[in-house]
Parts: C-alpha cells; sequence; structure tokens
C-alpha cells in the first residue's frame, strides 16, 4: 500500500505561479477527489505528482522515497511498477491494437497477459480487442485508457477527468469499476474531476485554489450530472 506526500510542491509557467509552496499527506488506500476552477492547477499537480513535469522547488514523496532524488531509471521503474495514469489526452499508441494498448504496462512488467481482455470486457470493450485506436470514439478511447491504467493492479491512480467524455451512464459503470479496483488493492488514487456525482464517490473532496489544497466542507450529493 502507498503514501503520497507533497511538501512545499511550486511551479511556474512563464511567469505565472500555478502551485504555491503546496504541501498534503495522502494516505493508503486513500480516494481522493481533487475540485476546483479551470486553470488552478490541478492537471499540473498530477503530471508533478506522476513525474511527467519537475517542480520549481518542493518534493514528491512516494513511500517514503523523494521522486527528484530517485535515477532516471529508478524513477521508470517505479512509475512503471506502482503508478496508473488516466489523463484527458488518452496517450493511446495509435499502432497497437485495444489489446496491446492495454496489456502495455503488463508487458514492461513480467505480468500475465490475459487480463488485458478481462480489462477490456469490464469497461464494456469486450470483443474489440483487436481494433486500433482510429476505430474508436473518444468515450471508447477514454475507456481504453482506464482500462490500461488499472490493468498491472497499481498501487497509485492518477486520474485526470476519467469521466470527462463519457455518457452518464457508462461514467458511472467506469466509476463503479474504479472504485472496486482502488478497494480490492488498497491502492491511493487522486482524480481530478469537475463532475459532483464523480466526486461523491471519493473518500474525501479537496478543492484546490490560491490557498493551496482544502477540504471541501460537505459531500456532494450522489446522481449530480457526471
Amino acid at each position: 500500500m502507498t503514501t503520497l506526500e507533497l511538501a512545499g510542491l511550486s511551479k511556474s509557467y512563464g511567469g505565472r505561479k500555478v502551485l504555491d509552496a503546496l504541501s498534503w499527506r495522502f494516505q493508503a488506500g486513500e480516494f481522493v477527489a481533487i475540485m476546483g476552477e479551470s486553470g488552478v492547477g490541478k492537471s499540473t499537480l498530477l503530471n508533478l505528482i506522476a513525474g511527467l513535469d519537475a517542480p520549481d522547488a518542493g518534493r514528491v514523496i512516494v513511500d517514503g522515497q523523494d521522486l527528484s532524488r530517485l535515477s532516471d531509471n529508478d524513477a521508470t521503474r517505479l512509475r512503471r511498477a506502482r503508478m496508473g495514469f488516466v489523463f484527458q489526452a488518452f496517450h493511446l499508441l495509435p499502432h497497437l491494437t485495444l489489446e496491446q494498448n492495454v496489456a502495455l504496462p503488463l508487458v514492461l512488467n513480467g505480468m500475465p497477459l490475459g487480463r488485458a481482455n478481462e480489462m477490456l470486457e469490464a469497461v464494456g470493450l469486450g470483443g474489440r480487442g483487436a481494433d486500433f485506436p482510429r476505430q474508436l470514439s473518444g468515450g471508447e478511447m477514454q475507456r481504453v485508457a482506464i482500462a490500461r491504467a488499472l490493468v498491472h493492479r497499481p498501487a497509485l491512480v492518477l486520474a485526470d477527468e476519467p469521466t470527462g467524455n463519457l455518457d452518464p451512464e457508462t461514467a458511472q459503470s467506469v466509476l463503479a469499476l474504479l472504485v472496486r479496483e482502488l478497494k480490492a488493492n488498497g491502492a491511493c488514487a487522486l482524480m481530478v474531476t469537475h463532475s459532483q456525482a464523480a466526486a461523491s464517490l471519493a473518500d474525501h473532496v479537496l478543492v484546490l485554489g490560491r490557498s493551496g489544497l482544502q477540504p471541501r466542507g460537505t459531500a456532494p450529493a450522489p446522481g449530480q450530472g457526471l
């Protein structure tokens, strides 16, 4: 089970400070929704945690390890084995089939490949494993990205608007799958979302603003628009 700590995390772009000395500790097995207005740095925060971008100051600490102190190879191995990502741009590889895209984390971690088709079935794309990303709608690509993020049972899941391209019914089923996988694996998860209904499934809701991360006073009501 993985813990995640942000210690004094700061990031600026073009002279504009997006994150300023942000600190927070996330517990193992905790599912946290992060909300806030557009432009406050929610996606930037996920990119920093994932190691896809480097902070100007501060540290991202995973299981006591400061990511900035790891070699490139060690950081890559940690991300590959312990993290799963669902980003808005999908990042599916166009020359690979859907099954191959989903199986990629299994291949990289030397794990059995059979779970790839299981996850495609779980996101409603059973029987489509031989198709290519170009044959999919945006919502279908999002579902493949979610299947890929969860297939190797990561200890830390980062999801950026995972229901943003999904119709409400599909969003409900995909979120239910996400919750089941997180709880079954004891994973820590951070989900950036504008959806009140998606946030209602999280253990905690945090709001990112100019003052940093703050707990939201009341949980969102279930059933609001996805």
